[in-house]
């Protein structure tokens, strides 16, 4: 076969490959493992679905030992009815892969122009798929959330009120927080040819926070964050949940390494916003570069104030570095801040209000 009808034949698979992305619109992104209590609840929510175009669910089943797989089928049957095609990944071994693999394969088997990603304990309301493609559209580079009603209600009470009332300058300040991603995965919504841009999951499997490293990434890339404003998904809490598997030292390692390459790498001295245990950890965890450049630590709690500095013990140096140790009133901005939100009857937010600091300018949250 001669060259030229080798390149025209590569033309028209890649045509047909195009045809097929650009048709099938939407791919909704579950990851199965061992679901069975909840799947029907989620999956019955992907055929409620109010989204007129074209709508394909993609499932990957890990390995799962119950009776994940035959509720599976079931649903296949009554989706491909309302004409909603269903593509079943496997891992047949007696091992499942994890979160970040079995995501991956679901998306890769799919063909949507765009990603929806859906935990297979969640349930999602009929309008999401529709309202989530709207913006998406409108922000092609952006990973789209929603706000969510948390099963049980009082369950993560602080959490839910932060997703679902940042602000969308904070959607982008916020980034470094103990809570992750400011819009939660099991919310994502985002176009495929972003997706892979970014690179994929992590697949290191079990206590890797594969969503927080594959957010972290998207940002690096210059991606974008939105979040439509009506609650879309039922976020349910419950211990098996894999959220529990990663050690919160990992996240603690990778939010510092995020925070001083997005943020310290750029500032020259800054303060510390908490002259106790947290604020001390992060002294502790910043390189020695970014520790030289912390000017004080500030806090409102008299004793600490009075004791005037904090030395770190553990230093190699000769003499021990010694910093000083301020009223907030009294420092001077950028802060890092390491106090909790929304803990202390709005004490301290109302405190760092009286400061009149712009967030992502004057000050970052790392709480």
């Amino acid at each position: 076969m001669n060259q030229g009808a080798v390149g025209g034949k590569l033309q028209l698979e890649w045509q047909s490959m195009e045809l097929h992305h650009r048709s099938t619109s939407n791919s909704i992104i579950v990851p199965v493992h061992n679901s069975e209590c909840w799947l029907d609840e989620c999956l019955k929510s992907v055929w409620e679905q109010d989204f007129k175009g074209t709508m394909e669910l993609s499932i990957f089943n890990d390995a799962s030992k119950d009776g994940s797989a035959e509720i599976i089928e079931k649903w296949k049957i009554k989706l491909e009815e309302v004409g909603v095609s269903v593509i079943i990944g496997t891992n047949d071994s007696s091992q499942p892969r994890g979160v970040g693999f079995a995501k991956n394969q679901a998306v890769i088997q799919s063909s949507g122009t765009y990603l929806c990603f859906l935990d297979s304990d969640d349930v999602m309301m009929p309008q999401r798929v529709r309202l989530q493609h709207q913006v998406a559209i409108q922000h092609p580079n952006s990973i789209i959330g929603c706000q969510v009603r948390r099963e049980p209600l009082d369950s993560t009470e602080r959490y839910t009120r932060w997703i679902n009332n940042l602000t969308q300058e904070q959607l982008l300040t916020q980034v470094f927080t103990s809570h992750g991603p400011t819009v939660i995965m099991p919310t994502w919504f985002c176009s495929r040819e972003w997706f892979f841009h970014v690179g994929r999951f992590d697949e290191g499997g079990k206590g890797v926070p594969e969503d927080l490293l594959f957010f972290y990434e998207h940002l690096q890339k210059g991606g974008g964050v939105f979040r439509v404003d009506h609650c879309l998904l039922l976020y349910r809490y419950h211990p098996q949940a894999a959220t529990h598997s990663v050690l919160e030292g990992t996240i603690w390692n990778h939010r510092v390494r995020f925070l001083e390459d997005r943020v310290l790498s750029s500032w020259t001295s800054f303060t510390i916003w908490n002259a106790g245990k947290q604020g001390k950890k992060l002294y502790r965890s910043l390189s020695p570069a970014n520790q030289k450049k912390v000017t004080a630590f500030c806090d409102v709690d008299e004793k600490k104030i009075t004791k005037g500095f904090y030395t770190y013990e553990e230093s190699e140096e000769r003499p021990k570095p010694k910093i000083p140790v301020c009223h907030f009133r009294d420092a001077t901005p950028p802060f890092v801040i390491c106090v909790k939100l929304d803990l202390t009857g709005g004490a301290f937010e109302t405190n760092l209000g009286t400061l009149n600091l712009k967030e992502g300018m004057d000050y970052y949250h790392f709480n």
